[in-house]
């Protein structure tokens, strides 16, 4: 069902600083930047790498204010990793098939997600204290008569 490690979420202060920091040590490229008011957070992805069934990503993840879901982890726990996103084909069927085992989904449909994914998350109370989510990425358009 997980087709990879689609990214790490990490939780920061400051997403111009961590960008600076990540992309001069590692070398990463910044390949979006958005605000998620839904979510309550400013992002950006940073690529990874490309594997067989797709790109990885690191995501840093700055609240919009202390009382969002990410503002509250900075207060409790401070940065770090805040989440760890897995890639599936089929964000639906995922989701029922983790619901029938007993996993608490946070979210029993998809939502929207960075660079257009669906996207669902689990409860990390059944999953070992790990905030998880699925990601499905946006279906890309084939050739012309495919």
């Amino acid at each position: 069902m997980l087709t990879r490690i689609d990214h790490v979420g990490i939780a920061c202060r400051s997403l111009q600083d961590k960008i600076a920091f990540y992309t001069a040590t590692f070398g990463l490229t910044v390949v979006s930047q958005e605000v998620n008011e839904d979510q309550g957070v400013r992002e950006a992805m940073l690529h990874v790498s490309d594997g067989p069934a797709g790109a990885s990503y690191l995501q840093l993840l700055e609240p919009l204010g202390p009382d969002t879901p990410v503002g509250r982890f900075l207060d409790r726990r401070g940065e770090g990793v805040h989440h760890i996103g897995y890639g599936v084909a089929n964000i639906t069927a995922a989701l029922a098939e983790i619901g029938a085992t007993g996993v608490r989904l946070i979210d029993a449909r998809p939502r929207h997600g960075s660079m257009g994914a669906a996207i669902a998350f689990l409860h990390p109370a059944d999953l070992g204290g790990v905030l998880t989510e699925l990601v499905e990425a946006p279906r890309r358009p084939g050739p012309a008569g495919a």
